[in-house]
């Protein structure tokens, strides 16, 4: 007999849906389940990821029409709102699952960093994650739903790394958030955690040098980087009921590195 679906009943809204981490949640939370609204930056990645959760010629995803797709630039406050508004007309309710994956790097050693590359990343790292989970809250507080916020935050916003300030500070941030959130909402059945991914096989990493993969990848306790889903994994327990006594908590999905 095949194990029951832990998501059922859910709707998840994932930001960064359209490529990586983002794409692998939604195929993880789609297969437990859950109607994905997937949202991206790129549209039509975010309508491609649908299509793989559904459209023609996917054994494993939910019924067909379950899902939908938004375009949305999660570091502006207006856009974040709507997005909840759009989400919420098009499925009749608030997500109960939000998982923010949205984020980019411009990477460059302290010393040469501009402030653009700077705010940039901070302005859709950090502040989206803000903006989503906040719109996100107001909507299940006013519903009077309970719900599990997952952010997407990362290592090296606990251990640091080098030619990444920007990135290390907005995944810094993100943990804070997540804790003071976790703190904040718990009375209203909300429970908000952060995933902490190492180095994982995405077009994010792909930017990265082959010589400094190779060095990486011999750091890591279990000998290779993640993949995608090994984080979707993590995302689909702290959605569930599964984990319905944790809050607060950041998970590392690292293979061991930086232990």
């Amino acid at each position: 007999m095949a194990a029951p679906l832990r998501l059922g009943s859910a709707l998840a809204l994932v930001t960064g849906a359209g490529s990586g981490i983002g794409r692998a949640v939604s195929v993880r939370l789609a297969r437990e389940g859950a109607a994905v609204a997937a949202c991206d930056l790129d549209g039509a990645a975010a309508r491609e990821t649908v299509r793989l959760l559904g459209g023609p010629g996917s054994e494993k995803g939910a019924p067909r029409g379950a899902h939908a797709a938004f375009q949305t630039d999660v570091s502006e406050a207006g856009a974040a709102r709507r997005l909840l508004e759009q989400v919420q007309a098009c499925f009749s309710r608030p997500p109960s699952v939000v998982v923010s994956c949205a984020g980019i790097t411009r990477d460059e050693f302290l010393l040469h960093m501009s402030e653009g590359d700077w705010d940039r990343v901070i302005a859709v790292n950090l502040k989206g994650t803000f903006l989503v989970t906040q719109a996100a809250a107001q909507a299940l507080v006013s519903s009077g739903c309970p719900g599990s916020i997952i952010n997407i935050s990362s290592i090296v916003g606990k251990v640091g790394n080098v030619g990444q300030t920007n990135y290390s500070a907005s995944k810094a941030g993100v943990m804070g958030l997540t804790q003071t959130v976790a703190r904040e909402l718990g009375r209203h059945g909300i429970r908000c955690n952060s995933v902490l991914p190492g180095f994982i096989t995405t077009p994010m990493t792909q930017k990265v040098p082959q010589k400094v993969l190779d060095k990486v990848t011999g750091m890591i306790p279990m000998g290779h980087l993640g993949n995608p889903e090994d984080v979707a994994d993590v995302v689909a327990f702290l959605a569930s009921d599964d984990s319905g006594y944790i809050t607060g908590a950041s998970v590392e999905v690292t293979g061991g590195l930086f232990m």
